[in-house]
């Protein structure tokens, strides 16, 4: 049962402040957040050239594109076991590992060996999803929100450099082999900056992330079910929004240039957004408030789209972008409604496991409503409807409480 506190409260004294060693150990996260998209987003411009040198279908095409988020649910709901037995910089140091593995070995071989690479390297960033909000927990407890807007923007960051980036890396590096294998580099360089942070704050770690007592779990607790929902369904909506908005545009006569802009628009207004928004939202009494205004505005982009896509497609871009960034507000309110890092790390692995597996289902439910009806219309109803549930899910989620 959730139990009602003074937000002041919400942010317990435990892990290490911002002291000796804060400042190598934030540099290095965000090191490891710009890696947490570009091993995805750096495919999707290159996967026709892919396809054709590799001489494979559109269904192969379809499994490495769906496959990511399947791999965050299932990878993810592993994370915190790993880190409890392990140790949480032992387990991350490991993922940046099988990352930097992932992306050399999914460009030295043929399709199969593309599919296993990056199931691996989805597998190693998964496991980071979950576990940098319980670094930011234990080593940042009185600036969760700024740091968690740090961490968030540097994502989103990363996830737009990986998708505007790489196709100009492929005619200087001979190919998209090496356009891909160059993200290996900045994940080599994240690990090396990320071990020294880890075996300063190894001790403290352990303190906070070792269990107490019997291990007790989150499947029964209705705030844990609620920021759940909360998560899985911004996460369902983005995958839409990701997967489906650049042909929504050309469908009603934009074109693909302008199209692959206002999709690039929709990820950076979630930079400034994070940074902004997640700190202040972290010294509020309660997060609600913001959670919904960003779902409105999100919202009433969505209805603009629906409704005339080609009149203001700048202003709904923008109207998206904002209600998308309720992701840095989801993984604030993950840090904010646990006690302490060891309740963080469940509550993040079963929020990110569970919502990321309901959001494998966005892309392609929409889709099939669009081919089922011939149109946009019943599948922006499924949207709007799923972004009902969030802004009220993420009304509940937001009050000031403990799982």
């Amino acid at each position: 049962m959730a139990t009602q506190l003074d937000q002041s409260a919400a942010i317990p004294p435990v892990g290490v402040p911002v002291v000796a060693g804060g400042t190598l150990l934030a540099a290095a996260v965000i090191l490891v957040a710009l890696n947490l998209r570009p091993a995805v987003t750096s495919v999707a411009p290159l996967l026709g050239d892919m396809r054709d040198e590799l001489g494979t279908s559109a269904t192969w095409a379809g499994l490495l594109t769906t496959m990511p988020g399947l791999c965050f649910a299932a990878a993810g709901l592993t994370a915190p076991r790993l880190s409890s037995r392990f140790g949480l910089g032992r387990v991350i140091s490991a993922a940046l590992v099988v990352l930097t593995a992932g992306l050399v070995l999914r460009t030295v071989d043929g399709p199969h060996v593309v599919i296993g690479a990056t199931l691996l390297a989805c597998a190693g960033i998964a496991l980071i999803n979950v576990l940098i909000p319980v670094v930011i927990k234990g080593s940042f407890p009185t600036r969760v929100g700024l740091m968690t807007g740090i961490y968030t923007a540097a994502l989103q960051g990363g996830g737009a450099l990986g998708s505007a980036v790489t196709p100009g890396l492929e005619e200087p590096l001979g190919g998209w082999r090496l356009a891909l294998a160059a993200w290996a580099a900045i994940a080599l360089l994240a690990l090396l900056a990320w071990l020294p942070a880890a075996r300063r704050h190894r001790g403290s770690w352990a303190a906070t992330t070792e269990p107490t007592g019997e291990r007790r779990s989150l499947l029964r607790n209705k705030l844990a079910w609620t920021v759940t929902l909360f998560f899985g369904c911004q996460a369902f909506l983005a995958y839409i929004v990701m997967g489906w908005l650049p042909q929504i545009f050309i469908d009603n006569g934009i074109g693909k240039v302008q199209a692959g802009i206002l999709v690039g628009l929709v990820s950076l207004i979630g930079v400034p957004v994070a940074l902004i928004i997640s700190p202040l939202a972290a010294r509020s009494a309660n997060q609600s408030g913001w959670i919904v205004a960003l779902g409105v505005l999100g919202f009433g982009g969505a209805v603009g789209l629906l409704v005339a896509p080609a009149a203001a497609p700048w202003v709904w871009s923008v109207l998206i972008g904002i209600g998308m960034s309720a992701f840095s507000l989801a993984l604030t309110v993950i840090a904010l409604r646990a006690r302490n890092a060891e309740d963080t790390a469940q509550l993040s692995g079963m929020a990110q496991g569970f919502g990321y597996l309901f959001a494998g289902l966005g892309p392609f439910l929409f889709g099939l409503l669009h081919d089922v009806s011939e149109g946009w219309t019943i599948p922006f109803a499924m949207f709007l409807g799923v972004y009902v549930v969030q802004i009220v899910a993420g009304a509940a989620a937001g009050r000031s409480r403990f799982v």
